[in-house]
């Protein structure tokens, strides 16, 4: 799954039926466009206008090229749902085309999300909340864990456990995110300041670069002295590191608090299938060592 639709192409694909009786399961043909609709697993969101009109104006000269993925929908014949190509599908109904060119298999709900997943990430065409979200999905509706995550999609654990650490942001910061005020960067360095809202409008304001964000979000988290008076001390650069590897390796916000010879550890989950995953991976984890603190 993780090579994309390749390996449900092909690496080569005929040339489109002119009419419509190769009807098998992974044959490519051709269907009205009225015959299709958006499919309930697509990962984006957002649409963007300019690259539509583009798009529109390439297949007005030259057509659609590549097929749309589509699976049969239940019920009565001849409504299918698209599973990669909307976007196409779209442009091709702006150019006033009245068929284009599809490979109609017969997909699982969990096939059919893990495609259209890979299908926008190959294309670098989701916004990062949009990619977070998918993955959510996949692990909450199908009960995949990280690694099998992964897996499917050619992506590394640590990257799809980063991403959904995204979906824990408040609101106004996901608005910024998603609206390309910030980046991911930014977005991950936010995770762990106590008032992630206001950092972030700091941020957008001053235009700070990702590594100006992580410096500030840390300073932002330093306890203030006894009394009110004075610097506050600088945090230990081996907790903040150690705080970063922990939340890479679980999937989720992890703060350290050293209170005297010990302290506390924070970790925070969004979601309950989130924190079912953190505990198991809890379980199956080796004794730490006690040189490890």
């Amino acid at each position: 799954m993780g090579r994309g639709l390749s390996a449900l192409l092909g690496d080569q694909a005929p040339a489109p039926a002119t009419g419509e009786s190769a009807s098998g399961l992974g044959t490519l043909r051709t269907m009205p466009v009225e015959w299709l609709q958006p499919g309930r697993f697509q990962p984006r969101r957002h649409f963007d206008e300019e690259h539509i009109a583009d798009l529109v104006e390439s297949i007005r000269d030259k057509g659609v090229l590549q097929p749309l993925l589509v699976r049969p929908l239940p019920g009565p014949q001849g409504r299918f749902e698209i599973i990669a190509g909307e976007r196409r599908w779209r442009a091709a109904q702006r150019a006033r085309l009245h068929q284009v060119p599809v490979i109609v298999n017969d997909l699982s709900d969990r096939e059919a999300l893990e495609i259209a997943l890979v299908e926008n990430l190959q294309r670098q065409d989701l916004s990062p909340l949009e990619e977070a979200d998918g993955y959510r999905r996949l692990m909450e509706e199908f009960s995949h864990t990280q690694e099998q995550l992964a897996k499917a999609v050619g992506k590394s654990r640590s990257h799809v456990a980063n991403m959904i650490r995204l979906l824990a942001l408040p609101d106004p910061v996901r608005e910024l995110l998603e609206q390309g005020e910030l980046t991911a960067g930014h977005a991950r360095a936010l995770l762990t300041a106590p008032d992630p809202v206001g950092l972030a409008h700091q941020v957008v304001t001053k235009g700070l670069n990702v590594r100006q964000t992580e410096k500030l979000a840390s300073s932002q988290g330093k306890p203030k002295p006894a009394g009110g008076r004075g610097e506050p001390a600088p945090r230990d650069p081996d907790l903040i590191a150690l705080e970063r590897d922990l939340a890479e390796s679980l999937g989720c916000r992890v703060t350290v608090h050293p209170l005297g010879k010990g302290g506390e550890l924070t970790i925070a989950y969004g979601s309950l299938e989130q924190l079912d995953d953190l505990l198991s991976r809890l379980s199956r984890a080796p004794a730490a060592r006690a040189d490890a603190v």
